[in-house]
């Protein structure tokens, strides 16, 4: 085998530590797959103050002991933490920043958890950040190979390493991954002026008039990824949601490519899952069963064991199509159906709108307006479909997570989406589609679930097909390996 890379890989979030997108699961479950491809790979993360020490046993590296940083016009300090990400197979080394001030004092990763909004200084919290990572590196003194930054809030990371530090990083080689095209790190332009960057280089990361992270994330990376080739494509063509940043990402499509998420099948596995009441024991009926009961106690429905029990995990907002859900629910509810929905969101008219909805419907509807990564697993053990009708959905890890316990997906052919579900149409297919983004086409889809279900034998036998499909890494991971190689060539 080749020499092994060191891969350092950067994210704002990681299972089982904080988790608010699904940038957490892809932050564990890909470095563990690159550990089990041989390779040097360790995590780093910022300590929020959700995160318990004890149960994630955070402990104290000596030498990385309040570390005086200056930033903002003042002295920061951080004390560089270590844990380990784990699956039953291999595990990685995790560094946890603490800053009191940015991060520790602080309970939301990035909203406040009472009233969901978006913290005023987020801006500084991920600046801070990329230079907290920058100081581990250097006083570990580690270089790695490669450092793979995830997202906008280590879009600043590239430019910081490129323009102040590239003299200790000069054989290091950045990758970027864009996991949300639409959500960029747009701040006002004074907060570029008093960043650690010099004035020449802040060009780079100014855009309309903004400070712009991804901008400069997409810039000075070597090379760009995003979370599925279907959502690579729309988003290269993207002139609504992209904010312009698309053709930025044209001077770069020589060095840009959609890679599909994969999920780790030992945390997401329905024979052993730690957060599901009924582990699958061979006979998959049973199994649905008595988690759709247990799905329906924890939200208050009285079960109709007869009607299919649709759900919903969401974030609340333009994204994942709440509008369409609310424009079409007279007609969903005229069906033969139950549902749940989970969600959390900063879009208080939705809420309020969707809880008009379950008034209006409460022998068929029950929602719950909190992040629960319990009731999540639970909900996709029990559930016997689950709906994504989303405006843009750049991968859609929800739709691998229902395949593989057994809850059909109806989903919008949208981004990853269209990479991840097929239409059934007999011996064929994992899930329902639809492409327009109206009540009608969504309800039309439901209507072919709903059919379908009703025929036990045949569903039943559709449910067992598609639970054997692989979503793991397997195979996608050589793709990213296969970039960090090429790039350190």
């Amino acid at each position: 085998m080749a020499k092994p890379l060191s891969i350092l890989f950067v994210s704002s979030e990681c299972v089982p530590y904080a988790k608010e997108t699904g940038v957490a699961d892809v932050s564990y479950s890909l470095p563990l797959a690159l550990r089990e491809s041989g390779h040097d790979v360790r995590v780093v993360i910022p300590k929020y103050g959700c995160i318990s020490e004890r149960r994630n046993k955070i402990h104290e590296i000596s030498r990385l002991r309040d570390i005086e940083i200056p930033f903002n016009d003042s002295i920061e300090l951080t004390t560089i933490k270590s844990s380990s990400i784990l699956n039953s197979r291999t595990k990685v080394q995790a560094y946890i920043v603490t800053n009191r001030h940015y991060y520790d004092d602080r309970r939301g990763i990035f909203h406040d958890p009472v009233t969901w909004e978006l913290y005023d200084d987020n801006c500084e919290r991920f600046m801070f950040y990329a230079v907290a990572v920058v100081q581990t590196c250097l006083m570990l003194g580690w270089i790695p190979d490669i450092i793979h930054c995830n997202d906008w809030q280590t879009a600043f990371l590239p430019g910081l390493i490129r323009e102040v530090f590239n003299k200790k990083f000069k054989k290091t080689k950045i990758i970027y991954t864009i996991h949300n095209f639409y959500h960029q790190g747009v701040f006002p332009l004074d907060k570029l002026k008093n960043s650690p960057l010099p004035p020449e280089a802040q060009a780079n990361y100014r855009h309309k008039y903004k400070f712009n992270f991804m901008k400069g994330g997409i810039f000075y990376s070597d090379y760009v990824t995003t979370v599925s080739p279907n959502y690579a494509s729309e988003i290269l063509k993207d002139t609504k949601y992209g904010n312009g940043l698309d053709t930025l990402l044209k001077d770069k499509k020589a060095d840009f490519k959609g890679i599909l998420n994969g999920i780790d099948t030992g945390k997401w596995n329905p024979h052993k899952d730690k957060h599901v009441l009924f582990k699958l024991d061979g006979d998959v009926k049973k199994y649905k069963m008595q988690n759709k009961m247990a799905v329906a106690k924890a939200f208050g429905l009285t079960l109709d064991p007869a009607k299919p029990l649709i759900a919903m995990i969401v974030r609340i907002g333009t994204q994942k199509g709440i509008e369409l859900f609310l424009e079409a629910a007279d007609s969903i509810f005229a069906e033969n159906v139950q549902m749940v929905i989970l969600g959390q969101g900063n879009d208080q008219e939705l809420k309020d709108k969707l809880k008009e909805v379950a008034n209006k419907y409460p022998s068929q509807l029950k929602i719950k307006i909190s992040y629960d990564e319990d009731l999540a697993h639970q909900i996709e053990s029990g559930a016997d479909m689950f709906l994504m009708p989303s405006l843009y959905e750049p991968c859609g890890l929800n739709s691998m997570y229902s395949i593989t316990y057994g809850t059909v997906p109806i989903v919008r052919e949208t981004g990853g989406l269209a990479n991840i579900v097929t239409e059934y149409n007999g011996n064929e297919g994992n899930g329902f589609l639809f492409k327009k983004y109206t009540p009608e086409s969504m309800h039309k889809a439901i209507v072919k679930a709903i059919t379908l279900y009703n025929n036990k034998e045949e569903w039943i036998n559709f449910v067992e097909r598609i639970m054997e499909e692989d979503h793991s890494w397997n195979g996608k991971v050589d793709e990213y390996v296969e970039i960090y190689k090429n790039l350190k060539k």
